[in-house]
């Protein structure tokens, strides 16, 4: 097994093992709970209260620039976290790394249902581990050539899977809390 196909395959298990089967079923209500009182969300067109809203469709994400994000910062929904991971996490990376169409949060056209956002993941999963599979050491070692990050390309595959381990366990809990929103029994789809 190559070095590349070693760091693939660490965030593929995780994948595989963990988060992939634990989005099974996601619904449009567990999608979108709002666990606190202003959340960050993707929201319909229009209907934002966050200082920002990227996107370029009918729905948005909730955003600030950085020196406008609230403190404590607001805690994120699923769909929030989902739209992270596709956009921030994946899909920049795609794009400047394996040759993928760019990605950019202000014209990204957001999900809005769970089946969709899932449908988005999995193709940028796909691609980003397809692409991650295809370096070699040389490519692993150098700083990519495209792309605002200067760090060997390596780091940059280990900072992804800790990303998505990171936000996959959020996205966990945070599924675990809603199907067991006042002491009752979950529900499985």
């Amino acid at each position: 097994m190559t070095r590349s196909e070693r760091l693939a395959e660490q965030l593929d298990w995780y994948w595989r093992t963990n988060l992939r089967p634990r989005l099974e079923g996601l619904t449009d209500e567990e999608y979108f709970w709002e666990p606190v009182h202003d959340c960050w969300n993707i929201r319909p067109r229009g209907t934002s209260a966050a200082p920002m809203s990227e996107g370029s469709g009918e729905w948005t994400m909730d955003s600030a620039s950085p020196d406008t994000v609230p403190v404590p910062a607001p805690v994120t929904t699923i769909a929030w976290r989902l739209s992270h991971i596709i956009v921030s996490c994946l899909g920049y990376r795609v794009g400047w790394h394996f040759g993928g169409q760019d990605i950019d949060s202000e014209t990204f056209a957001y999900a809005g249902t769970a089946d969709e956002a899932l449908k988005q993941l999995d193709e940028m999963y796909g691609r980003w581990n397809a692409g991650v599979r295809e370096l070699s050491d040389a490519d692993l070692e150098d700083p990519p050539a495209v792309g605002p990050e200067r760090r060997p390309m390596e780091g940059i595959v280990l900072h992804v899977n800790r990303e998505l381990i990171h936000h996959g366990a959020e996205i966990s809990l945070l599924r675990d809390l809603c199907l067991r929103q006042d002491g009752a029994v979950p529900r499985r789809t």
